[in-house]
């Protein structure tokens, strides 16, 4: 699909802060570098929003993240993680994300969706059919969907260029 970028685009930029997290963590034992990724996001179009999903823990050591997220012009949304009695765990943001890009669709002319999870297939095409939104992927390819790559009109690979989007993991 051709994919246009003009100066005076609108952009939202949705964040599954964990898909990358995990992503990064596994494929290169390091961290992401979300001010890059903001940065390639936008592209030197116009920023509406950018938002990252985020999960808290009871201990609460990820707050110095949260505020540097918020420094560099990203909005996080907290969500507490949930431990069963099984001590299972979970941490999951998809559908807060897709509602939002969804309400703020009619303010936007691209939706950069920043995660390599095949369950937003259905919120790309909703946003292209109904919205009528460019919608963009971001991700690292190799941990990402083969389907929602192809479902977006255009998708970033992080691991064309790890070092640019990643940040060494202090040892």
């Amino acid at each position: 699909m051709a994919v246009i970028k003009h100066p005076a685009q609108r952009v939202g930029v949705f964040i599954d802060t964990q898909n990358l997290y995990h992503s990064a963590k596994h494929l290169y034992k390091a961290r992401v570098n979300f001010g890059k990724i903001l940065e390639e996001a936008v592209g030197g179009r116009v920023l509406v929003r950018a938002i990252a999903y985020v999960i808290s823990t009871e201990s609460g050591e990820e707050s110095n993240f949260f505020e540097a997220l918020t420094k560099m012009g990203i909005e996080t949304k907290v969500k507490d993680l949930q431990i069963f009695a099984d001590g299972a765990k979970k941490a999951d943001w998809d559908v807060g994300l897709a509602i939002d890009a969804v309400k703020l669709a009619p303010k936007l002319d691209t939706v950069v969706i920043v995660s390599g999870d095949g369950d937003f297939i259905p919120l790309i095409q909703y946003l292209d059919l109904n919205e009528g939104c460019q919608v963009e992927v971001i991700s690292f390819g190799k941990s990402s969907s083969g389907k929602l790559k192809e479902a977006a009109h255009a998708f970033t690979d992080l691991c064309d260029d790890p070092r640019k989007f990643t940040i060494a993991s202090r040892a």
